[in-house]
This record gives C-alpha cells, structure tokens and sequence, in this order.
C-alpha cells in the first residue's frame, strides 16, 4: 500500500463513455474493459465507489427540451443510472470483484437503498459500491451526485474519467490551439467556465477540498498509473494555475 497515494477513491463515468462506437446504449466491451481496470484498482487495494451517469439510454434534461416534465424526465435519467450501474456490477461479479449497487431511490427488490453508513462498511469490506440514481432529487446531475457522494465517503480523490485527456480551455477537437490545464484551481474553473463539471459539483469538491482529477477513461491502465502516483490528466484543486 505504501506505493498508493490514496485509500478510497470515488470513479465518475459519464453514460456516454459505456456507448463505444454505438449511438445508443451498453458496448459489452467498453464495459468489460472498464470493470478490468476497476478491477486493478481493487487488487490493488484501494476502495472504489463508483457514479455512473445514463445519458447513454436517458438524459432529463433532453427529454425536457423534448417536451417531458423536468421533474418526470430526471427520474427517467435517474433509472437510467440504475441500469448501467447494474450492467458494470454485473460486469465486475463476473471477473469475481465482489460488487453491489445501491440507490437513491428506494427499489428492493433491484438493489440496495443507499445509507451511507453501510457504503462505507461496504468499502471498507473490500466491495465496489456503485452508487446509482444521482442524489434522488431532480435538477441535479449526475456531477453534483458523484461529488456528494465523494464528500461522504472520505473518499481522498474524486476521479471524473472522460474522453479527453484532461482540461483545456475550449474544446480541443475543435479548437486547436486550445490550452492544456495540467493544473487548475476550482476558482479558475468557476470563472472560465470549463465544462470540467457543473457548477454545482465543483463548488461542492471546492467547499470540501475534495480533489478533482480529469482523465481519459479510454487510456490503457491509466487509472491504476494514476492512484499510484503518475501525473495523468488535470488535478482540480486549491491553489496556483499551471
């Protein structure tokens, strides 16, 4: 252990990142991939929560615009979440990762009702907890969920895993001369308008000095390079730019 830089770590997958190269829904792969390099991390021995998002099958907000309530749009986002947390719990069992989802929203007979009590006893029993349907209120993200669920796990890093490498000041895809931001204060990111998370999620990591680092989920062992000190995508946090 005394290689690790952390204990406890909180992973946020966009549902985006399980699509592949598909439009829609679960690549059995990307998942399959995913949960090996979870899987690292836990043989490893650090203790995994895990937030996935579901815009891979239902995003609120989309179906708000598309003329759904707000409110009945969200909670079909927040099942979505659901879904793909039970596809990558499933995902890790099959490796023999031991692994439970637990929700939000109360629902049995599916998973566990989320207490944070228990989530930690869970985490520290060696299991990955996948902590599914956001905070079970509507007009917060998946974001503000995962940095929440950050704070009340004393994890000692959150990990958002993404499809870029890190931040930059606009889009790198489109821009680029776009800057690199190996380094970045929550501040900086409030005022530029990164779209590292939403606003409400950075202040949450910034007003409980939780750690933020960005990388890309794609990069091949790069999460266990990361818990094990290299310097990998961008780190969010207190302090000076670079």
């Amino acid at each position: 252990m005394s290689e690790l830089i952390c204990r406890r770590i909180l992973l946020k997958l966009s549902g985006e990142a399980l699509m592949g190269s598909q439009s829609f829904g679960i690549d059995p792969d990307v998942i399959r991939r995913v949960a090996e390099d979870v899987k690292g991390l836990v043989d490893s021995g650090i203790q995994v929560g895990l937030v996935i998002g579901g815009g891979n099958i239902f995003r609120g907000e989309g179906l708000a615009k598309a003329g759904i309530d707000r409110v009945s749009g969200d909670h079909m986002g927040m099942l979505a979440t659901v879904m793909n947390a039970l596809a990558m719990q499933n995902s890790l069992l099959k490796l023999g990762v031991a692994a439970r989802t637990m929700s939000a929203i109360s629902m049995e007979q599916v998973c566990e009702t989320y207490v944070r009590r228990r989530a930690v006893e869970h985490l520290e029993n060696g299991e990955v907890v996948l902590f599914a349907a956001g905070t079970g209120n509507p007009f917060f993200t998946t974001d503000s969920a995962a940095s929440l669920r950050a704070i009340e796990i004393d994890a000692d890093l959150m990990i958002k895993a993404t499809k870029v490498d890190g931040i930059y000041s606009a889009d790198p895809m489109k821009d680029p001369k776009a800057q690199f931001y190996p380094r970045i204060s929550y501040d900086k990111a409030l005022a530029e308008g990164l779209k590292v998370m939403d606003a409400t999620a950075i202040v949450l990591c910034r007003d409980n000095q939780m750690p933020l680092r960005v990388m890309n989920i794609n990069a091949p062992g790069a999460l266990l390079r990361l818990v094990k000190g290299e310097e990998i995508g961008s780190l969010v946090e207190s302090g000076n730019d670079r």
